[in-house]
């Protein structure tokens, strides 16, 4: 398994299809670095394509998931773009720019669910990339901040994108607005996250248990159904229907159908091939 240098890939139990990948820089309180979005995209195409992988977890080392683009890095990407041109400099930070989103998007085109596990800080970058994941859990202590607005930039990873979505435009516009901090409760009231465990051990057995059970089912099913889902937010509910209807006369005649049917009447646990 390749070796990163922000990142970790973890498969804790051998008989396992759900893999661990962990924000690895917990010093900086997994701050993202540039290495980071080089290596994050990699990492999860490596994931997507390991026919074992059936669940991704991600989730940061130590005591926290992450605390935002890592402020050196930044400053050093605003000291690149100064020169006579300011249409060229303009031009390099949004090509840059672009890079960096796309190594956040990379969590939605990975075809295997991603689970966000979320403790202790989850700012600016942190939350880009929790609004792109599948779903979201957190341990109380976990907190919040669309913290973009106190560095006098506008977020531009994804949040202001795909949070509206989730909490709602009017809650989405106040948090990105005053940049405040929330909590794991009011991110549960907020529909930022589905559930909230009263402790790391809490959090880890009830994210293994989700994982686990997800793992389980048809792994066609599943990238389907995620597939389905993303596709459907752009398209009216007749155009959506066409979509899934077109998918499921592709993905239908797969044996996973038949196993799942078998394994229901015979009261056993499906068994299905590997994607």
């Amino acid at each position: 398994m390749e070796n990163y240098l922000t990142l970790e890939i973890d498969q804790k139990n051998p008989d396992s299809s759900v893999f661990y990948l962990y924000l690895n820089r917990p010093n900086h309180r997994n701050a993202l670095s540039r290495d980071f979005f080089t290596e994050f995209p990699r990492a999860l195409s490596s994931l997507d394509q390991n026919p074992n992988v059936n669940v991704i977890v991600l989730s940061g080392a130590g005591d926290h998931f992450c605390s935002g683009i890592d402020l050196n890095d930044m400053s050093s990407i605003a000291s690149q773009s100064v020169s006579r041109d300011r249409g060229r400099d303009g031009e390099k930070l949004r090509r840059h720019i672009k890079g960096m989103q796309e190594a956040i998007t990379a969590i939605e085109r990975c075809r295997k669910p991603v689970i966000a596990s979320i403790r202790g800080a989850c700012i600016g970058g942190g939350i880009d990339i929790v609004t792109a994941c599948d779903i979201r859990y957190c341990s109380k202590d976990a907190f919040f901040s669309v913290k973009e607005v106190d560095l006098a930039i506008t977020a531009d990873l994804g949040t202001l994108q795909r949070l509206p979505s989730i909490v709602g435009y009017g809650h989405a516009l106040e948090l990105s607005l005053t940049g405040r901090r929330f909590s794991g409760s009011e991110a549960k009231e907020l529909g930022l996250v589905s559930r909230v465990f009263g402790s790391k051990e809490e959090l880890d057995k009830g994210v293994r248990l989700v994982a686990e059970e997800i793992a389980s089912k048809s792994p066609l099913a599943v990238t389907g159904t995620k597939a389905v889902l993303q596709r459907s937010r752009e398209l009216s509910v007749e155009q959506g229907l066409d979509y899934v209807a077109t998918w499921n006369a592709a993905m239908l005649i797969s044996d996973d159908l038949g196993e799942a049917i078998s394994a229901h009447t015979q009261k056993r646990k499906a068994v299905f091939a590997k994607l």
